[in-house]
């Protein structure tokens, strides 16, 4: 969302929707499995083969207001040029939300003429140092060209004539009824794609090479139908395609996955998140929630990206600028390994006249930037907090990316027998160019809080099929307001929705069998729109939390996590007691009781013992979708854990996920000893940021409380402990 009007509403879906969803599902499971493409898809202009590299300027807008102009720009392209890293393949100079200033004579956007007095100029030098330009629009006619009744170029009509009557909002960021962010146009009247096809031309004539069309719905956070750009969309494609010039053409933002098949013949790419920046929540560019929301975002979409159906943009990657991005060196490198993975473009954000070395190194890396460019989007194999994502290149090859999105370090795994080999023959190192040798069995590497490891890799062998079992939400037992619903595209035909807000609105699978008892593999089929999160429970213990999100809730996606199971009949309850799960179509579960376990364990604030005047609540950004807030000012108002529960007495790392802004302090107790003092400081409510300690803990059940008796404390997001012979092994590594 880069506008210059602010967008508003939720979203909502209805059912009648279901059925089409049915046929898209089988579209891009067809291309999944049989390597098909549709007769209608993303490239009609044959310039989104490969996803785009380049830079943007909004990032840095939201840090200078005064930054969106011509000076600026042609500054930014002949830093572009002299960096180094346009030979790697950024090229694209996107100008983003600001640039636009009044009407010409038939009603079309041109440029602020004191922040651009000749943009046909700025484009022609962005074009002499080897790049190319992108331009923003929004859908719809601006209330200015609207009073003025502008003539429609090369027509008899004029702009009052194509608009949808009474008035109503031409995107996403118009509210209900009028808006002065652009009037509905109604493609049924003549006159309409002249119209847009005449301000095409006038970019076209500028030397525009990309253009990016936002506040499109379904999506953008609208409601539904309730404003509707589709025609709008192919109206801008077939303008494009009117004009003679190949535009690459991205519609934004947090596109509906619903419609995305209505979508897919007239773009290259589509937006499937909101904004990466802060722009002033937190005091820098991003922040780390920020990249993890497209961590939890993406596996719903990963089926739907391809060279024949466009490409899932992410947004810019915020790396150059040193502390200025909100991210450690680790963050960074992580960012660019998911965007890589992915295909997604890659655009940075920030200010390239000041670009760091780090940043230069990350984008100047062919081997990272030939994944990007494959045109093999990964899928993953592996959620939770150590997801592993895989793109298969034939011939037994594959790229393979393991991350940590936990603070602190943690062992993690990947079982070849996953992509059906039994192991590697070769394994490459792409961020650090060496070979690593060959791998059997499983693939375990130590990785750093937040970091990465990026390979190559080339099998041997077939491993056999492991026993699996499918369990349907519908056939469990419904607690609460969980209530089945017709879902065509799930399996069995049905969901359960109505989950969460109450401990009692769940699901239970009671009848999970295993021969014997172990760690198991569950795939979990959910659905969602935005960021949800599952609490779920085996066998009655302690609460586990599975991080979701996603474009539809209809199609369902999977996530694939380590459960440990007891021999014979277990059960597996899902749900929230505080916030909002996905719906649920089935969970399936595999192995025979071997798979690796994560070396961390997760405690959530919101289902810790909250006293006092503490409460939990909802937090888009925080893990379990929830926190505890109203912390400290008094004795009493504190969040103790319980159930800290450790194999041996020892040290342990204790990754505390908080949110303040400004100073406040914790006092930590453990085992009823001496509090400890823990000044910490944040820029945004809205956002966790993280610290890791060191702390004692005794075997088995340990108890640890946040409170502060006198002042005010942090909200708290959850809190991590991992052993801290990770975090050793790694210093004897370096």
């Amino acid at each position: 969302m880069k506008t210059l009007c602010d967008g508003q509403g939720g979203r909502r879906s209805s059912h009648w929707r279901q059925f089409r969803q049915y046929a898209l599902t089988l579209l891009f499971a067809a291309g999944a499995l049989f390597g098909t493409s549709s007769t209608t898809h993303a490239q009609v202009n044959d310039v989104g083969q490969k996803p785009y590299l380049g830079w943007s300027t909004f990032s840095q807008q939201t840090i200078d207001g005064s930054f969106l102009t011509q000076a600026n720009i042609t500054a930014q392209s002949d830093a572009l040029a002299s960096s180094g890293i346009q030979a790697h393949g950024f090229r694209y100079i996107n100008i983003d939300s600001g640039w636009q200033g009044s009407f010409d004579a038939n009603g079309r956007p041109i440029p602020n003429t004191t922040t651009f007095p000749d943009i046909k100029a700025l484009i022609d030098h962005i074009h002499q140092n080897g790049q190319k330009a992108g331009i923003y629009w929004i859908p719809g006619v601006e209330e200015p060209a609207v009073d003025a009744n502008s003539p429609i170029l090369g027509t008899q009509y004029h702009i009052q004539d194509v608009l949808t009557v009474p008035y109503t909002a031409g995107n996403a960021f118009g509210g209900p009824g009028t808006s002065p962010c652009h009037y509905k146009i109604d493609f049924t009247k003549p006159g309409a794609q002249e119209y847009m096809n005449s301000v095409v031309a006038l970019f076209a004539s500028w030397g525009v090479d990309l253009i990016k069309l936002d506040g499109v719905t379904p999506g953008s956070y609208s409601d539904g139908l309730s404003i509707d750009n589709r025609a709008d969309v192919a109206a801008w494609s077939k303008a494009i395609a009117a004009s003679g010039r190949p535009i690459w053409l991205t519609i934004s933002w947090s596109i509906d996955q619903d419609y995305l098949s209505d979508f897919l013949p007239y773009q290259n790419a589509r937006r499937i998140d909101d904004d990466i920046e802060c722009e002033g929540r937190c005091g820098t560019l991003t922040d780390w929630q920020r990249i993890y929301q497209r961590f939890r975002d993406l596996p719903g979409w990963q089926n739907s990206t391809s060279p024949s159906l466009g490409w899932n943009d992410l947004d810019s990657l915020d790396i150059g600028d040193g502390t200025l991005d909100g991210l450690t060196n680790d963050e960074k490198r992580t960012a660019v390994s998911l965007w890589a993975m992915a295909n997604a473009p890659m655009y940075l954000g920030g200010d390239l006249t000041r670009i760091d070395s780090f940043g230069k190194e990350l984008v100047s890396n062919d081997e990272v930037i030939a994944v990007n460019q494959s045109g093999k989007p990964a899928k993953q194999v592996l959620g939770g907090e150590q997801p592993v994502w895989v793109s298969s290149l034939g011939s037994r090859t594959y790229y393979v990316a393991l991350f940590n999105l936990n603070a602190t370090p943690s062992i993690v795994h990947l079982p070849w027998n996953l992509l059906g080999v039994n192991g590697a023959l070769q394994v490459r190192d792409l961020w650090n160019h060496r070979n690593l040798g060959p791998s059997a069995g499983t693939y375990s590497t130590v990785l750093k809080g937040h970091s990465t490891r990026l390979l190559k890799v080339t099998t041997f062998g077939q491993a056999a099929p492991t026993p699996s079992t499918s369990y349907e939400a519908e056939s469990a037992i419904l607690g609460g307001s969980a209530v089945i619903a017709n879902c065509p595209a799930c399996s069995g035909g049905d969901k359960v929705g109505g989950l969460g807000l109450g401990a009692n609105n769940t699901v239970t699978f009671n009848n999970v069998y295993v021969r014997r008892a172990g760690v198991y593999l569950m795939q979990v089929d959910s659905m969602t729109q935005g960021l949800r999160s599952y609490l779920y429970s085996v066998n009655g213990g302690a609460f586990h939390t599975l991080n979701s999100g996603g474009g539809s809730f209809f199609i369902p996606a999977s996530t694939t996590i380590p459960v440990r199971l007891q021999k014979g009949m277990n059960t597996i309850q899902f749900g929230s007691p505080v916030s909002y799960p996905p719906d649920l179509d089935r969970i399936v579960v595999s192995g025979n009781g071997d798979a690796p376990e994560p070396s961390a364990t997760v405690y959530e604030a919101e289902v810790a013992t909250l006293s006092g005047t503490v409460t939990g609540s909802f937090s888009n950004y925080s893990s379990g979708l929830a926190k505890a807030g109203n912390i400290g000012g008094g004795a009493g108002n504190a969040v103790t854990f319980s159930n800290v529960t450790v194999p041996s007495s020892g040290t342990y790392l204790l990754e505390i996920d908080y949110a303040t802004s400004g100073l406040r302090s914790y006092f930590l107790t453990i085992n009823g000893g001496t509090a400890q003092e823990l000044d910490l400081n944040g820029s945004t409510f809205d956002e966790p940021t993280y610290t890791v300690l060191r702390v004692h803990l005794h075997a088995g059940t340990n108890t640890l409380r946040f409170d502060n008796a006198t002042g005010y404390a942090p909200d708290l997001d959850r809190i991590v402990v991992a052993p801290t012979v990770i975090g050793d092994l790694l210093d004897t590594l370096k």
